[in-house]
């Protein structure tokens, strides 16, 4: 049986448990995680947290609707089972109706070709080699831009502030504009301490010109919220970054998540790293009545 629970209903250690030993599992989904980045959630619970599908919600003109928070890229149904069709769609349909929009991004291995959902594009790459072939996937402009770099002696600094990274971020020029909201909640997650959370960046005459917020969690390293000026981009700077970072965790049973992406410049920078490719599921419906 599926029950609905509110925020301040759910039993934490129970869910966080379904999260932590799904098989699917992702860090978006842990309640520290929620708490921060979704104006709201509550959970749609299978028995006793034998799966759980967190519902992020707000509410406007008294409307309320699940949505797709920023810097989360895939909710949906985790548990430590397999997941097939029928649960997914059964969660779905407990969905309770006095949302009237439900948009939510399923995760991976959460499978919606049997309804009308969009499909999207992710890139990881598993980090379950040694460093050497992990590099010899690469293609010749990723190991051009990383020896251009090296040979130019750049430095990582592990252990970038979250004002330092919050103050280049704001400030650096981007393609894409950000709103209060999304400015809110990265103030909020570099400053909540969590030790899952990490920022590395790269100084050019102690100024900060690259940098990285990434995630990690018992599965996955999450590529979250990268920014570097044009100049460190043409000097290689942010396939430094991602380098070391596969450095550090190669041998592991660790992936490597992207997050991303459908921009074409952008996919074409992941795939450059030699990924395989992970198509997830956007699924939009309304309700009015």
């Amino acid at each position: 049986m599926i029950c609905y629970f509110k925020r301040d209903q759910i039993d934490l250690s129970k869910y966080n448990n379904c999260i932590k030993s799904a098989l699917n599992s992702r860090i978006y989904a842990y309640s520290w995680y929620l708490d921060i980045v979704a104006d709201n959630w509550d959970v749609l619970v299978l028995n006793d947290y034998e799966a759980v599908m967190p519902l992020s919600w707000r509410s406007k003109y008294f409307i309320k609707y699940i949505y797709p928070p920023a810097f989360t890229q895939q909710l949906g149904v985790f548990s430590k089972n397999k997941i097939d069709s029928s649960l997914i769609n059964e969660f779905i349909n407990s969905v309770p109706k006095k949302f009237k929009k439900v948009t939510i991004q399923f995760n991976s291995s959460n499978d919606l070709s049997f309804l009308n959902a969009q499909k999207r594009v992710n890139y990881i790459l598993p980090l379950d080699k040694t460093y050497e072939e992990i590099l010899n996937g690469f293609n010749k402009n990723r190991k051009r831009d990383l020896k251009k770099a090296i040979n130019s002696n750049y430095k990582i600094n592990e252990n970038i502030t979250s004002e330092d990274f919050f103050d280049f971020y704001l400030n650096e020029s981007k393609n894409y504009e950000l709103n209060k909201n999304q400015i809110t909640t990265i103030k909020a997650l570099l400053s909540s301490n969590n030790k899952a959370v990490f920022i590395w960046g790269i100084r050019d005459n102690e100024r900060l010109v690259a940098s990285l917020v990434w995630l990690k969690d018992d599965n996955r390293i999450t590529y979250l919220l990268p920014i570097a000026t044009m100049q460190a981009k043409e000097n290689g700077l942010p396939t430094l970054l991602i380098s070391n970072l596969i450095d550090k965790y190669k041998n592991s049973e660790l992936i490597f998540d992207f997050e991303g992406s459908m921009i074409g410049g952008v996919a074409d920078f992941y795939r450059s790293f030699g990924v395989i490719k992970e198509d997830y599921f956007n699924f939009l419906s309304y309700s009015f009545y």
